[in-house]
């Protein structure tokens, strides 16, 4: 069994998520017609008409009609809907017919067993993976906000890791970050004191999970106000900075650091997270080997020194100078590490005299000239020109340095 072919959108071709009706009475999937006539068509792709009215009018009708059809899909509509696997569907014959209206209601009943509900999650995650259909359905079924109530909806955590580790894979596959009524859970108290529980007990995969979740709703403007009530959290933030400055979980502490970027990225919270102790969290990543997110790092040091606070942490932190020198000119890295590590020191050495003194003790002109005659980008050159600019009254008293300026 197909699709109906009046559940299918005339451009696309798939499953409606979102049909809308133009003028002309023709319905599309609304990501699909706006492509349309973003693209400056200004006619009705299946009667070719011309629009002289683009309003988009939701069709309420079609779309009950397209949820009640789901809801009673049966396994074998599902798997030509998604293209199970044939180990997929090897596991499906196992078991008992379902639908997607009995996994919700699986999902929502206070009376399933915690087995029950594991299983219907892990149909839910076939589902959400496999396919942008499958993934549609879901969403429009609601499974989202459902997934969300399972993680955050109570200040303690009752289910087992399993259950919730399936739970986040399903909502890190349902893409989190277009979907901001459902996340303002994380607005709430009780979402953030959950957020926190998850992030100190849960094991590895869940907190790698979890911050992945923060980094994808920081990266995305729609769901601004979400990040800001994570990033004004201070037990939030002080979990994500333990967990930076943690060893022997590289998985969890390179998430972190994605995280706590993405917190940064936000003026009103960098307050926040260098009263955390972000800014000693970071350095001490960054003193380390093996690190994979050096650029992020780097980007979330240079935004917090934007603070004055900032600043002040930084020009007292005994190795943070070291450390960021070495990351002026780094071959192996990308290019955006180097940028963000000379933007740092120029901030720093605006701010003191003394800093500039220990940053040319500390090699930042060979650094920095190395850095020069490498392919390195426009704004790494411009922000290096700018720092030696500054430092030429520290190499102009050190006959040394400024011989190895002229030979350069």
């Amino acid at each position: 069994m197909s699709i109906p072919l009046l559940f299918r959108c005339p451009i696309s071709l798939d499953l409606f998520t979102d049909p809308v009706t133009l003028s002309t009475g023709q319905t599309y999937d609304r990501p699909s017609i706006e492509q349309w006539l973003t693209r400056g068509n200004r006619t009705c792709p299946v009667t070719m008409q011309r629009l002289h009215d683009t309003s988009l009018v939701p069709n309420h009708t079609l779309r009950h009609l397209i949820d009640q059809w789901l809801l009673t899909c049966t396994p074998e509509t599902q798997s030509n809907l998604i293209n199970f696997n044939s180990s997929s569907n090897n596991n499906n014959n196992n078991n008992e017919n379902f639908s997607l209206g009995i996994l919700k209601l699986n999902l929502q009943s206070t009376d399933t067993t915690i087995e029950t509900k594991i299983e219907a999650l892990k149909k839910v995650r076939i589902l959400a993976m496999e396919s942008d259909i499958g993934q549609a359905s879901l969403i429009q079924l609601g499974f989202f906000p459902l997934l969300l109530d399972l993680l955050f909806r109570t200040s303690e955590v009752t289910y087992p890791e399993l259950l919730i580790e399936v739970a986040l894979d399903c909502v890190l596959s349902l893409s989190p970050s277009t979907h901001s009524e459902f996340l303002n859970i994380l607005k709430e108290d009780s979402g953030l004191a959950s957020l926190v529980i998850l992030l100190e007990q849960g094991n590895v995969k869940i907190k790698a999970c979890l911050c992945s979740l923060v980094e994808t709703i920081a990266s995305s403007p729609v769901t601004r106000e979400v990040c800001l009530a994570i990033g004004q959290s201070p037990k939030v933030v002080q979990v994500l900075v333990s967990l930076v400055r943690r060893t022997g979980d590289s998985w969890t502490m390179e998430a972190s650091v994605r995280a706590l970027y993405g917190i940064c990225l936000l003026e009103a919270n960098r307050g926040n997270a260098i009263k955390e102790g972000a800014i000693e969290g970071l350095i001490l990543y960054l003193s380390r080997s093996g690190r994979r997110n050096t650029s992020q790092a780097l980007a979330s040091i240079e935004a917090l020194l934007e603070v004055d606070a900032g600043r002040k942490l930084m020009i007292k932190n005994m190795n943070a100078v070291e450390v960021l020198v070495k990351m002026v000119f780094m071959v192996s890295y990308d290019q955006a590490a180097s940028e963000h590590a000379i933007g740092a020191l120029l901030i720093m050495c605006r701010e003191s005299v003394s800093v500039r003194a220990e940053v040319v003790n500390a090699g930042v002109l060979k650094q920095l000239l190395l850095l020069l005659q490498s392919q390195c980008s426009a704004k790494a050159k411009t922000k290096a020109g700018a720092l030696l600019k500054l430092l030429r009254c520290v190499w102009a008293e050190d006959p040394g340095v400024c011989n190895f300026y002229n030979a350069m």
